[in-house]
């Protein structure tokens, strides 16, 4: 441990459901250690309200597909420089990164050269059930240790001398479980005849600038069907103003929320919802909001993941009961018509909207480890590994 005898934590979160995740992780380590620990690193604005100082603005790596991520590459290269740089200066007792694999890895490989004896450890698995499965057999060269969300990743990696364990996903413990749909319509005057639809159309630019567009066309034609639809988009700071851009003329009742309460209680106020592939559609299937995926990428970048992904589904409720759920719009699929088609019959509530609230429950009940949330087995789990190699 540091001389200060405070825990020196330093954290790397590349994207907002990793900021969240982060979150989360700071606050049941601040728990467990009494408030023994002080953090570093990289983090939006959930890890920042934790206390968390962040390097730079993360949604510099906020990028999305394989064609569109080339013309960031310089600045991400010097992010990753930076990162490095800054660890040496810190000496931090363990470096965790969070998700964003792509990037971290970089900061892992570079700090391994340099032979520091700093503990690394990388929480959230790379989905390699899904492709790059060979990335399974050379992490261990890399980071000393892994923590899944996942109950099935740890035999894709313990078979090759990466120790990993299985600490829950911490979409169970998310505060939307906890939120209040009357107050968010009471805060915001939205008369009880309003039929609230939340759109997320992603937290990257390039998801935002390819969806909402299409996400507003469907809410087009689900108006011209019933005029007391009121849609509501809870955003993130990396896009927030691209999101109201590209509203601004749209003529629509339209409400943009910025902070994490606001989501979460339009959440609950929701009849259903219309998302983005990702972490948020799980948050969506955990409080058993009735929703759609759709996505879309460029031509290129869809025909490239089309060679390489090994996967019936794309949403995880769907990969995690083998079954598909939750409807997913993608590709040529992930049109204005089909989106508000699909809307149309989850609030029906008939086959397909019976179908997901089954499926939701098994979710939930699957995604659980223990009586503990999944960030403090995360953070006893981290504990006692700096205690192992001290």
């Amino acid at each position: 441990m540091s001389s200060s005898n405070k825990l020196k934590v330093y954290l790397i979160a590349g994207e907002p459901s990793g900021d969240l995740l982060g979150s989360r992780f700071m606050r049941a380590l601040r728990a467990k250690t009494d408030d023994n620990v002080e953090f570093f690193g990289l983090g939006g604005d959930t890890m920042e309200a934790e206390g968390l100082y962040s390097l730079f603005d993360i949604s510099d790596l906020a990028i999305m597909g394989l064609v569109e991520v080339i013309p960031s590459i310089p600045k991400v290269l010097k992010h990753i420089k930076n990162t490095v740089d800054d660890i040496i200066r810190i000496r931090p007792d363990v470096v965790i990164t969070i998700d964003s694999w792509s990037f971290c890895a970089r900061v892992h490989k570079r700090l391994r050269k340099l032979k520091t004896g700093i503990p690394q450890l990388h929480y959230v698995a790379p989905q390699v059930w899904a492709w790059k499965k060979k990335r399974a057999k050379t992490m261990y060269k890399y980071i000393d240790a892994l923590m899944t969300l996942l109950p099935q990743e740890p035999k894709y990696f313990t078979p090759y001398n990466l120790e990993t364990v299985f600490v829950g996903h911490p979409v169970i413990e998310s505060e939307a479980l906890f939120a209040d749909g009357e107050k968010f319509r009471r805060q915001y005057n939205i008369s009880q005849n309003k039929r609230i639809v939340t759109l997320l159309p992603g937290s990257r630019k390039t998801e935002v600038v390819k969806l909402l567009p299409i996400f507003l066309e469907s809410a087009k034609q689900l108006l011209s069907h019933d005029s007391d639809f009121y849609f509501v988009i809870p955003t993130v700071k990396t896009v927030s103003a691209k999101v109201k851009q590209i509203i601004s003329e749209s003529n629509l009742p339209i409400l943009v929320v910025d902070t994490q309460a606001d989501r979460y209680n339009a959440f609950q106020a929701s009849e259903v919802s219309i998302a983005a592939s990702g972490t948020v559609a799980l948050e969506l299937a955990i409080c058993k909001i009735p929703h759609l995926v759709a996505y879309k990428v460029s031509a290129l970048t869809a025909w490239i993941v089309g060679k390489i992904m090994k996967i019936q589904f794309v949403n995880l409720t769907n990969i995690m009961l083998g079954r598909l759920i939750v409807p997913e719009l993608l590709q040529e699929q992930c049109t204005s018509g089909t989106i508000s088609h699909t809307t149309l019959e989850l609030l029906k509530k008939e086959d397909l909207f019976e179908r997901e609230m089954s499926g939701f429950t098994k979710v939930k009940d699957t995604l659980s480890n223990g009586n503990q949330t999944p960030s403090e087995n995360a953070a006893d789990f981290v504990l006692n590994f700096i205690s192992r190699k001290s």
